[in-house]
């Protein structure tokens, strides 16, 4: 087992390694950039380093400053968490060659499933089901616009180093083409350095349904259910769930087969995610595969309780997994709390928080790095809570989220919150029926 595990990461994530590094007896080093200084990672690591100033280039997504972190402090592995380095194949490849484990997915792996248009062609050989759209990438808008009408329109036209949304453009008819295809190529140029573009056929009003998985060394893959992220407003995902209230004992079985299927074909070591898109109908596409651990994973982790990060840990250490398959055993809801204004078009809103009141109470779990005197910088993601709660039933678990949410105060000058969003949103008699999909939120009034 590992006797010092770097964190590459920072706010909520990190604290929340570090908690299970200490439960499980490994020694913690944070690193923080100077707009860290005071955050809660920092004080509760057994020891920190500085590795730069608040822009992340210069700090979180510092490599050489990371691993010199690592060195100077013996750590024998690194955990990247989520975003930042987690899923970056030469961050991977560089902890292998200063022989420390990358707690995460091999360079290999990222490589297989970090583009998309690739990782697409890779599950389609292994049997996965695959929107129709380009094998690989385009060449030319007229390759594109031929293969649309091959296809059908609406068709969706994405960065293949993409994410967040970014290099994404849904296309309607013929006349549009030209123009998305010129935007989403810079757009995807200038936030990845690449712009790539693949081609799907557009999915209309679907969810978005995810299986959390988990590889070893040895060649066992499991699946430990599966996750609704269909709540998202610009492909940023607002609420999570699981089990998903659209989603049969029958299509989990055949849904967490196909994803173990895809995991085994590039012989997945550690926890990762397959996401899917799924019709009216319920037919399922894959969409991609995330290796690393989630922003979600609590509501998994409340369902089948059991400890996602030390899961990570211990395969990385060599441990095996049990191979067994996990159903959920109740309900779980997750509500990301973001310091943004939604009456003022989501505009971030960092500053001091002057007073701070979580919610408590059975079934109701806050991941969070602020405190009362906690100053939310405006360098980073605006995320600053993941509020989770768990009930027998997702009834039972929606009175109790709008009880937390209530509950949860957050004041300061000009800090505002995507808290009374949520509170409306489980207020919403559709979303209380699950009646949702991908597009919900382009038309909801939280004033209504």
């Amino acid at each position: 087992m590992f006797k010092k595990i770097l964190i590459a990461n920072r706010g909520e994530i990190a604290l929340r390694i570090i908690r299970t590094a200490r439960e499980m007896g490994i020694k913690t080093v944070a690193v923080y950039s100077t707009a860290d200084k005071d955050s809660l990672h920092v004080r509760f690591a057994d020891e920190a380093v500085c590795i730069g100033p608040p822009p992340s280039p210069q700090s979180y997504l510092n490599i050489p400053n990371i691993i010199a972190a690592a060195e100077i402090t013996n750590a024998d592995a690194i955990h990247p968490g989520y975003g930042f380095l987690s899923e970056n194949a030469k961050f991977s490849g560089i902890c292998r060659d200063h022989g420390i484990k990358f707690i995460g997915a091999s360079p290999e792996m990222i490589n297989a499933m970090g583009d998309k248009a690739s990782a697409k062609d890779t599950m389609k050989k292994a049997g996965v089901p695959v929107i129709p759209g380009s094998d690989g990438l385009l060449v030319s808008s007229d390759e594109g616009r031929e293969l649309a009408k091959v296809i059908g329109y609406p068709v969706i036209i994405k960065a293949t180093a993409g994410g967040g949304g970014r290099g994404m453009r849904i296309i309607w008819n013929d006349e549009e083409f030209e123009r998305n295809w010129d935007s989403a190529r810079q757009e995807s140029s200038a936030a990845f350095g690449n712009d790539g573009i693949y081609m799907e056929k557009y999915v209309e009003d679907p969810r978005h349904i995810e299986i959390q998985l988990a590889g070893d060394q040895y060649g066992n893959v499991c699946h430990l259910s599966e996750r609704d992220c269909s709540i998202q407003r610009r492909h940023q995902k607002l609420v999570e769930e699981a089990p998903s209230p659209f989603i049969t004992p029958e299509l989990r079985e055949i849904m967490g087969d196909a994803a173990i299927k895809g995991a085994k074909s590039i012989n997945y070591e550690g926890l990762g995610t397959i996401e899917f898109l799924v019709d009216k109908h319920r037919n399922f596409y894959f969409m991609e595969m995330n290796t690393r651990i989630q922003v979600e994973h609590p509501v998994t982790e409340e369902v089948i309780n059991y400890d996602l990060v030390k899961e990570q840990i211990l395969i990385a250490a060599g441990v095996p997994i049990s191979g067994r398959n996990y159903l959920p055993t109740k309900h779980a809801i997750e509500c990301r709390i973001n310091a943004e204004d939604p009456q003022n078009n989501f505009r971030p809103t960092p500053g001091k928080i002057e007073y701070l009141h979580k919610p408590g109470g059975h079934g109701t779990r806050v991941d969070t790095h602020i405190y009362a005197g906690y100053t939310i910088p405006s360098n980073y993601d605006s995320m600053i809570a993941k509020l989770i709660v768990s009930a027998q039933t997702r009834e039972e678990a929606i009175i109790k989220m709008e009880r937390a949410l209530g509950e949860f105060i957050i004041e300061g000058p000009g800090i505002k919150t995507t808290i009374p969003l949520h509170i409306k949103l489980m207020q919403n008699e559709d979303f209380k029926k699950g009646n949702f999909t991908t597009s919900f939120m382009n038309t909801f009034d939280m004033n209504a």
